[in-house]
């Protein structure tokens, strides 16, 4: 994670409300953040998931907004994959998961999960912050 001064991981597991232990895991890698804790802590630590997730070295997009909206980024993910010719099916088997699942993110039923939202910014370049709703640029990662 990120390394700000006075900021503790007691800290932020006591604002996720989370124990110690599970934050931890997280840090080190050994369990896979949530998505809603995810945007919790980059909210709380004031930085991009971009830059969370190592994708850029901008820390903070000008144009940035706290908390998501299930809806838009919803709306965002089908665009996107519209945008690049793929049906929820083969997204769906792409990233290793069902339809289903898909559908229910793309209509705002749930948030992306986070090991998704990785997969798909990390392979087509484009931003985490954008997709989520975060921001409207940019869209595409350098």
């Amino acid at each position: 994670m990120i390394k700000q001064p006075n900021i503790k991981q007691t800290d932020l597991a006591k604002y996720l409300k989370i124990s110690n232990k599970t934050y931890s895991a997280y840090e080190i890698q050994y369990e896979i953040i949530p998505s809603k804790h995810l945007i919790s802590i980059v909210d709380y630590l004031n930085v991009s998931i971009d830059y969370l997730f190592g994708f850029t070295d901008i820390i903070r997009y000008d144009n940035y907004i706290k908390g998501i909206d299930k809806k838009i980024a919803g709306e965002r993910l089908k665009e996107w994959r519209k945008e690049h010719k793929l049906t929820q099916s083969k997204l769906a088997k792409e990233l290793n998961t069902t339809f289903s699942v898909l559908s229910g993110y793309e209509i705002g039923r749930r948030l992306i999960a986070t090991p998704f939202l990785y997969d798909i910014c990390k392979k087509y370049k484009i931003s985490a912050d954008y997709i989520l709703g975060k921001v409207d640029s940019p869209k595409y990662l350098k």
